[in-house]
């Protein structure tokens, strides 16, 4: 509860993500899931300084890790937008009760396309689950002002679960049919999104050097288990792509902005 007096320190968030080196960190990671070698250089900072300051994110719970599904032993970071969203809008609070901010609400459908459409692909290995639910997603909550394609390294087809979740979100399933990504090289994108570190080992290069964007998300049928557990895993899978999808959207599409207010 706010009450009147002098406040000896700011939030913690404001502690955590205002060190200069943090902040960067927190910016590089907004677009895509990267590993400390590629953070080290895109921040001109050593790697121990590096990995320091990852540590006070991670316990911070503004940023998280995974091992790579490629070879085992590097890492994947990812920052948690939603946390930092909370977080920023409590900060503003704690200096005075009308400067709170409200979260943005998620992302919805409905609004007319653009003129011309964003063209993003989204690849993975096998191509049956991660990237057809990516595609159908951000078709979706673009509200049709995005294109999308799926393609894999080895795909393979549609697990029943990928349309089994969508239809139970009430997502209409892709046009686009899973494809091989040599199927597409020659097409122009916007954005080549990759959905597994496997896949991102193998990505071609795409004519008019299309944005690449890594997000590091198990396969949900990787765990076994029985029917129910994999498609708990594939409903946690298509609630993190549309967390991923909702914060990207304004980035990749202007005009998205104004609907997250």
């Amino acid at each position: 509860m706010y009450s009147a007096g002098v406040m000896h320190a700011p939030p913690a968030f404001l502690q955590l993500a205002g060190h200069p080196v943090r902040w960067q960190l927190l910016g590089a990671l907004v677009r895509s899931d990267r590993q400390v070698r590629e953070l080290t250089e895109l921040v001109d900072e050593p790697q121990n300084l590096v990995s320091y300051h990852l540590g006070r994110l991670r316990d911070g719970g503004l940023v998280s890790a995974h091992r790579s599904s490629a070879d085992g032993r590097s890492a994947y970071y990812r920052v948690d937008l939603e946390r930092c969203g909370q977080l920023l809008a409590d900060a503003g609070g704690a200096l005075h009760p009308g400067l709170r901010l409200e979260a943005p609400p998620p992302r919805g459908a409905g609004r007319p396309p653009r003129r011309r459409r964003v063209r993003v692909l989204f690849l993975c290995t096998g191509a049956s689950a991660r990237s057809p639910m990516a595609a159908a997603l951000i078709e979706h909550l673009s509200g049709g002002a995005v294109a999308a394609w799926c393609a894999g390294s080895r795909p393979k087809p549609l697990h029943p679960d990928t349309g089994r979740v969508l239809r139970d979100l009430g997502v209409p399933e892709a046009d686009e049919r899973p494809r091989h990504v040599d199927e597409l090289a020659s097409r122009r994108f916007d954005h080549v999104i990759t959905l597994c570190d496997r896949a991102r080992e193998v990505c071609p290069e795409f004519a008019g050097s299309p944005e690449h964007i890594h997000w590091s998300i198990p396969e949900p049928s990787a765990g076994g288990g029985s029917d129910d557990e994999t498609y708990a895993a594939f409903r946690r899978m298509a609630a993190d792509l549309a967390t991923r999808i909702g914060f990207l959207l304004p980035l990749i599409d202007p005009s998205s902005a104004s609907n997250r207010r």
